[in-house]
């Protein structure tokens, strides 16, 4: 296993130094030590190139790591940072502002980030209020209710985008996609604060995931609260996840991938799981985004499209071999 850790590292280390020199052009090694200079290929490599990697790689990250919690927690293996409605959450948040033109005021770049990420929060307030209503508070009922909340949130997608006007709709649609084209310095300021937040809290809880992927009630037997275990995760991973796709995008299957994958690799221990999900999906994310932007290039694909062409066969494979992957 250590060997596997090693060359998975070594592979990231690589592609995240790659990356940001692959492009429609390639760049000069020279440019890396000129980060101040004025020429083109230092503007787009440290104002574009770099901190559309790093986006890239903390928002990946971030979405594997709630695609390991969340299928620790539910104890299903088709669980994913997605299925409690934080993504139609921030599709909605984004929706209202580009329906009424709010993202045209001035700042309007912080804006659709802003709506976004308060539109995750209401979606994982809503969903919390609602199974916390319930006497049998279960991984169950917040399963239900997250689905429950992701179709209500689509519908009031649909209305906004038929109301508004073609421009308002194209940009609605595109956002959907999931995409890192405006990925910048910026960005980092809300991610990774969220994404270190929210390892901390899972990671701290990593014991008591594994028990609870054996059974609740061995979980309770051995000590652990279940109830405020399932709450200091829900909502450290939630935090997460609201901050990855108000940036990003509702980018979607890297947190249902990358965990799975990573379970072959090192086995089903959270204490190794979670850190080793979070490089794979980081780096996954940056090698999808550099496909996305080059494969057509001058024309820039969304990553979300790489990456559902990608999760459909392996959504489909994962049916079939669900069993042995969950083995420990």
């Amino acid at each position: 296993m250590r060997s596997r850790i090693i060359l998975l590292m070594s592979l990231s280390v690589l592609i995240i130094l790659a990356a940001p020199m692959v492009g429609m052009h390639i760049l000069p090694w020279t440019a890396l030590v000129e980060p101040f200079s004025r020429e083109p290929s230092a503007v787009i490599l440290w104002y574009i190139r770099i901190p559309r990697v790093l986006v890239a790689f903390v928002g990946g990250a971030g979405l594997a790591l709630g695609g390991a919690a969340f299928q620790g927690m539910f104890r299903n293996p088709l669980a994913t940072p997605y299925t409690l409605g934080v993504a139609s959450g921030a599709a909605l948040g984004v929706a209202f502002v580009t329906r009424f033109g709010i993202m045209m005021i001035p700042a309007g770049g912080w804006i659709v980030p802003i709506a976004a990420f308060a539109g995750a929060l209401l979606a994982v307030g809503v969903v919390w209020g609602v199974a916390r209503l319930r006497p049998d508070f279960s991984t169950t009922v917040l399963l239900l209710a997250g689905v429950a909340m992701t179709f209500f949130f689509s519908s009031l997608i649909l209305f906004l985008q038929y109301t508004a006007d073609l421009g308002g709709s194209f940009r609605i649609v595109r956002w959907l996609m999931g995409g890192l084209g405006e990925a910048r310095w910026e960005a980092l300021a809300l991610m990774v604060p969220a994404v270190a937040v929210g390892a901390v809290v899972v990671g701290w809880r990593a014991r008591d995931l594994d028990l609870l992927m054996v059974d609740p009630e061995i979980a309770a037997g051995r000590g652990v609260d279940v109830v405020r275990t399932r709450a200091a995760i829900f909502l450290g991973t939630s935090l997460v996840v609201a901050a990855v796709v108000s940036v990003c995008g509702p980018i979607g299957f890297v947190g249902m991938m990358a965990p799975h994958i990573c379970r072959l690799l090192v086995g089903g221990h959270h204490r190794v799981l979670l850190p080793v999900s979070m490089v794979f999906g980081g780096t996954f994310l940056v090698a999808c985004d550099t496909v996305a932007r080059t494969i057509l290039a001058p024309v820039e694909l969304p990553v979300g499209v790489i990456t559902a062409f990608l999760g459909g066969p392996f959504f489909l494979w994962l049916l079939v071999r669900h069993r042995s992957i969950f083995r420990h």
